[in-house]
Protein backbone atom coordinates (compact mmCIF):
# COMPACT_ATOMS: atom_id res chain seq x y z
CA UNK A 1 0.00 0.00 0.00
CA UNK A 2 1.15 3.25 -0.77
CA UNK A 3 1.99 5.72 2.01
CA UNK A 4 2.39 9.96 1.60
CA UNK A 5 6.06 10.71 2.11
CA UNK A 6 5.85 14.31 1.21
CA UNK A 7 3.28 16.79 1.87
CA UNK A 8 3.05 20.39 0.75
CA UNK A 9 0.50 22.69 3.09
CA UNK A 10 0.21 26.17 1.72
CA UNK A 11 3.27 26.82 0.46
CA UNK A 12 3.96 30.35 -1.02
CA UNK A 13 7.26 31.17 -2.39
CA UNK A 14 8.71 34.20 -3.39
CA UNK A 15 11.37 35.43 -5.34
CA UNK A 16 12.50 39.23 -4.25
CA UNK A 17 8.87 40.48 -4.09
CA UNK A 18 7.43 38.77 -7.08
CA UNK A 19 5.20 35.58 -5.79
CA UNK A 20 6.61 31.76 -7.40
CA UNK A 21 4.44 29.57 -6.17
CA UNK A 22 0.91 30.60 -4.10
CA UNK A 23 -0.75 28.50 -1.73
CA UNK A 24 0.73 24.95 -2.87
CA UNK A 25 -0.88 22.13 -1.58
CA UNK A 26 0.23 18.37 -2.56
CA UNK A 27 1.13 15.42 -1.48
CA UNK A 28 3.28 12.78 -2.75
CA UNK A 29 3.18 8.75 -2.35
CA UNK A 30 5.17 5.90 -2.24
CA UNK A 31 5.48 3.85 -5.13
CA UNK A 32 4.89 6.57 -7.96
CA UNK A 33 6.39 8.67 -10.58
CA UNK A 34 4.70 12.21 -10.33
CA UNK A 35 5.87 14.57 -13.39
CA UNK A 36 5.76 18.05 -12.39
CA UNK A 37 5.60 20.17 -15.82
CA UNK A 38 4.42 23.48 -16.65
CA UNK A 39 5.74 26.14 -18.84
CA UNK A 40 9.15 28.16 -18.29
CA UNK A 41 8.69 30.26 -15.30
CA UNK A 42 6.18 28.45 -13.95
CA UNK A 43 7.85 27.64 -10.36
CA UNK A 44 8.84 24.04 -11.49
CA UNK A 45 12.34 23.84 -9.89
CA UNK A 46 11.64 26.09 -7.51
CA UNK A 47 9.21 23.15 -5.99
CA UNK A 48 11.62 20.67 -6.32
CA UNK A 49 14.05 23.10 -4.25
CA UNK A 50 11.20 23.38 -1.57
CA UNK A 51 10.52 19.68 -1.52
CA UNK A 52 14.76 19.23 -0.87
CA UNK A 53 14.45 21.37 1.61
CA UNK A 54 17.00 23.75 -0.18
CA UNK A 55 14.76 26.82 -0.10
CA UNK A 56 12.29 28.03 2.78
CA UNK A 57 9.11 29.01 1.65
CA UNK A 58 7.46 32.82 2.55
CA UNK A 59 4.84 30.81 3.95
CA UNK A 60 3.41 27.43 4.63
CA UNK A 61 5.51 24.20 5.23
CA UNK A 62 6.88 20.44 3.27
CA UNK A 63 6.57 17.48 5.67
CA UNK A 64 8.74 14.59 5.18
CA UNK A 65 6.30 11.80 6.37
CA UNK A 66 4.31 14.25 8.67
CA UNK A 67 7.01 16.21 9.55
CA UNK A 68 8.07 19.49 9.36
CA UNK A 69 11.21 19.01 6.63
CA UNK A 70 12.37 22.41 7.90
CA UNK A 71 12.79 20.92 11.79
CA UNK A 72 14.88 17.65 10.52
CA UNK A 73 18.37 17.63 10.74
CA UNK A 74 20.52 18.08 7.35
CA UNK A 75 21.89 14.53 7.93
CA UNK A 76 18.62 13.14 8.13
CA UNK A 77 17.10 14.68 5.13
CA UNK A 78 20.18 13.90 3.24
CA UNK A 79 19.63 9.92 4.08
CA UNK A 80 15.93 10.49 2.92
CA UNK A 81 15.78 12.22 -0.09
CA UNK A 82 18.32 12.52 -2.92
CA UNK A 83 18.49 15.45 -5.06
CA UNK A 84 19.34 15.48 -8.74
CA UNK A 85 19.38 19.17 -9.67
CA UNK A 86 19.20 20.64 -12.77
CA UNK A 87 22.32 20.09 -15.62
CA UNK A 88 23.58 18.78 -12.65
CA UNK A 89 27.99 18.64 -13.34
CA UNK A 90 31.50 18.59 -12.43
CA UNK A 91 33.89 20.02 -14.15
CA UNK A 92 37.22 18.65 -12.10
CA UNK A 93 39.39 15.72 -13.04
CA UNK A 94 37.41 13.36 -10.67
CA UNK A 95 36.41 9.79 -11.68
CA UNK A 96 33.41 8.79 -12.19
CA UNK A 97 33.37 6.30 -9.48
CA UNK A 98 34.60 8.59 -7.07
CA UNK A 99 32.04 10.94 -7.68
CA UNK A 100 29.57 8.33 -7.52
CA UNK A 101 30.65 7.30 -3.91
CA UNK A 102 29.52 11.08 -2.82
CA UNK A 103 25.77 9.50 -3.10
CA UNK A 104 26.96 7.17 -0.05
CA UNK A 105 27.90 10.27 2.24
CA UNK A 106 24.90 10.36 4.07
CA UNK A 107 25.19 6.69 5.16
CA UNK A 108 28.58 7.26 6.55
CA UNK A 109 30.85 6.69 4.16
CA UNK A 110 34.63 7.80 4.28
CA UNK A 111 36.17 7.72 1.33
CA UNK A 112 39.18 8.75 2.78
CA UNK A 113 39.64 4.76 3.34
CA UNK A 114 38.25 1.86 1.47
CA UNK A 115 34.52 1.41 1.34
CA UNK A 116 32.87 -0.26 3.53
CA UNK A 117 31.38 -3.72 1.28
CA UNK A 118 27.76 -2.05 1.26
CA UNK A 119 28.86 1.14 0.10
CA UNK A 120 30.84 -0.30 -2.76
CA UNK A 121 28.22 -2.64 -4.20
CA UNK A 122 25.56 0.19 -3.83
CA UNK A 123 27.76 2.52 -6.18
CA UNK A 124 28.69 -0.80 -8.15
CA UNK A 125 24.54 -1.57 -8.54
CA UNK A 126 24.17 2.66 -9.67
CA UNK A 127 26.87 2.41 -11.91
CA UNK A 128 25.01 -0.33 -13.41
CA UNK A 129 22.10 0.99 -13.57
CA UNK A 130 23.13 3.53 -16.07
CA UNK A 131 25.07 1.43 -17.82
CA UNK A 132 28.26 3.24 -16.49
CA UNK A 133 30.84 0.03 -15.48
CA UNK A 134 32.59 1.40 -18.62
CA UNK A 135 32.98 4.76 -17.49
CA UNK A 136 33.90 4.22 -13.98
CA UNK A 137 37.66 5.07 -14.15
CA UNK A 138 37.09 7.93 -16.57
CA UNK A 139 37.81 11.30 -15.42
CA UNK A 140 34.26 13.35 -15.26
CA UNK A 141 35.77 16.15 -16.98
CA UNK A 142 36.53 14.40 -19.91
CA UNK A 143 32.80 13.05 -20.51
CA UNK A 144 30.45 13.98 -22.81
CA UNK A 145 27.76 16.20 -21.54
CA UNK A 146 24.93 13.07 -21.31
CA UNK A 147 27.75 10.71 -20.03
CA UNK A 148 28.27 13.21 -17.22
CA UNK A 149 24.23 13.61 -16.65
CA UNK A 150 24.26 9.56 -16.30
CA UNK A 151 27.15 9.40 -13.74
CA UNK A 152 25.20 12.35 -11.83
CA UNK A 153 22.28 10.28 -11.66
CA UNK A 154 24.16 7.26 -10.55
CA UNK A 155 25.59 9.87 -7.60
CA UNK A 156 21.96 9.97 -6.30
CA UNK A 157 20.72 6.48 -7.23
CA UNK A 158 23.83 5.34 -5.03
CA UNK A 159 21.81 7.30 -2.19
CA UNK A 160 19.40 4.98 -2.56
CA UNK A 161 17.22 7.56 -0.57
CA UNK A 162 13.22 6.67 -0.33
CA UNK A 163 12.78 9.76 -2.00
CA UNK A 164 14.25 10.69 -5.02
CA UNK A 165 14.05 14.06 -7.09
CA UNK A 166 15.29 14.68 -10.34
CA UNK A 167 15.22 17.97 -12.08
CA UNK A 168 14.79 17.87 -15.93
CA UNK A 169 17.18 14.60 -15.85
CA UNK A 170 16.87 13.99 -19.20
CA UNK A 171 18.06 17.16 -21.11
CA UNK A 172 20.87 16.53 -22.46
CA UNK A 173 20.48 12.87 -23.15
CA UNK A 174 19.78 11.24 -26.39
CA UNK A 175 16.57 9.37 -27.16
CA UNK A 176 17.92 6.54 -26.12
CA UNK A 177 19.48 7.20 -22.58
CA UNK A 178 16.25 9.64 -21.95
CA UNK A 179 13.83 6.55 -22.20
CA UNK A 180 16.67 4.65 -19.91
CA UNK A 181 16.66 7.20 -17.59
CA UNK A 182 13.00 7.53 -17.34
CA UNK A 183 12.75 3.76 -17.01
CA UNK A 184 15.29 4.22 -14.03
CA UNK A 185 12.75 6.22 -12.42
CA UNK A 186 10.21 3.95 -13.04
CA UNK A 187 12.04 1.19 -11.19
CA UNK A 188 12.63 3.70 -8.36
CA UNK A 189 8.81 4.04 -7.93
CA UNK A 190 8.46 -0.07 -8.44
CA UNK A 191 10.72 -0.09 -5.44
CA UNK A 192 8.96 1.67 -3.09
CA UNK A 193 10.64 5.51 -3.66
CA UNK A 194 8.65 8.37 -4.24
CA UNK A 195 9.62 9.70 -7.42
CA UNK A 196 9.17 13.23 -8.01
CA UNK A 197 10.57 14.47 -11.83
CA UNK A 198 10.48 17.82 -13.23
CA UNK A 199 10.01 17.27 -17.18
CA UNK A 200 9.83 19.58 -20.63
CA UNK A 201 8.66 16.42 -22.30
CA UNK A 202 5.09 16.05 -22.21
CA UNK A 203 5.51 12.63 -24.19
CA UNK A 204 7.79 11.23 -21.48
CA UNK A 205 5.53 12.31 -18.79
CA UNK A 206 2.59 10.81 -19.98
CA UNK A 207 4.28 7.87 -21.06
CA UNK A 208 6.60 7.08 -17.75
CA UNK A 209 4.32 9.16 -15.03
CA UNK A 210 1.21 7.57 -13.15
CA UNK A 211 0.40 11.48 -12.05
CA UNK A 212 1.49 14.78 -13.30
CA UNK A 213 1.31 18.23 -11.92
CA UNK A 214 0.79 20.68 -14.38
CA UNK A 215 1.74 24.28 -12.69
CA UNK A 216 0.83 27.84 -13.66
CA UNK A 217 0.40 31.44 -12.82
CA UNK A 218 1.62 30.33 -9.49
CA UNK A 219 -0.79 27.66 -9.21
CA UNK A 220 -1.82 24.24 -9.79
CA UNK A 221 -3.81 23.96 -12.86
CA UNK A 222 -4.34 20.40 -12.96
CA UNK A 223 -3.33 17.35 -11.22
CA UNK A 224 -4.58 13.80 -11.95
CA UNK A 225 -3.30 10.86 -14.12
CA UNK A 226 -1.55 11.74 -17.44
CA UNK A 227 -5.27 11.43 -19.68
CA UNK A 228 -6.72 14.13 -17.25
CA UNK A 229 -3.94 16.16 -16.68
CA UNK A 230 -3.07 17.01 -20.37
CA UNK A 231 -6.52 16.49 -21.50
CA UNK A 232 -7.70 19.24 -24.76
CA UNK A 233 -8.29 22.09 -23.02
CA UNK A 234 -6.10 21.81 -19.40
CA UNK A 235 -2.37 22.17 -20.83
CA UNK A 236 -3.45 24.84 -23.98
CA UNK A 237 -4.42 27.20 -21.24
CA UNK A 238 -0.96 26.90 -19.01
CA UNK A 239 0.80 27.03 -22.24
CA UNK A 240 -0.73 28.76 -24.34
CA UNK A 241 -0.17 26.57 -27.28
CA UNK A 242 -2.74 24.87 -29.23
CA UNK A 243 -2.13 21.11 -29.17
CA UNK A 244 -3.06 18.03 -31.43
CA UNK A 245 -3.91 14.87 -29.04
CA UNK A 246 -2.93 11.76 -30.19
CA UNK A 247 -2.91 8.09 -28.78
CA UNK A 248 -0.21 5.72 -29.00
CA UNK A 249 -0.53 2.03 -27.42
CA UNK A 250 -3.41 3.70 -25.29
CA UNK A 251 -1.50 6.66 -23.76
CA UNK A 252 -2.58 10.35 -24.38
CA UNK A 253 0.20 12.08 -26.52
CA UNK A 254 -0.02 16.09 -26.47
CA UNK A 255 1.80 17.47 -29.13
CA UNK A 256 2.51 21.17 -29.49
CA UNK A 257 1.16 22.40 -33.13
CA UNK A 258 0.92 26.36 -32.96
CA UNK A 259 1.61 29.65 -30.42
CA UNK A 260 -2.27 30.74 -29.03
CA UNK A 261 -2.76 34.56 -30.95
Amino acid sequence: MNKTALTVRGLVSRREHAVILDRIDLAFDTGQVTAIVGPNGAGKTTLLRHLAGLDAPAAGRVELRGEPLASLAPALRALSIAYLPQAASAYWPLRAQDLVALGRLPHGANLSRPLRTQDAQAIQRALERVDGTGLAHRPIDTMSQGERARMMMARALATEAAIFLADEPVASLDPAYALESMSILRAEAARGACVIVVLHDLGLAARFADRIVVLANRKVAADGPPAVALAAGVIEAAYGVTFRHVTVDGVPQPVAWEKQR
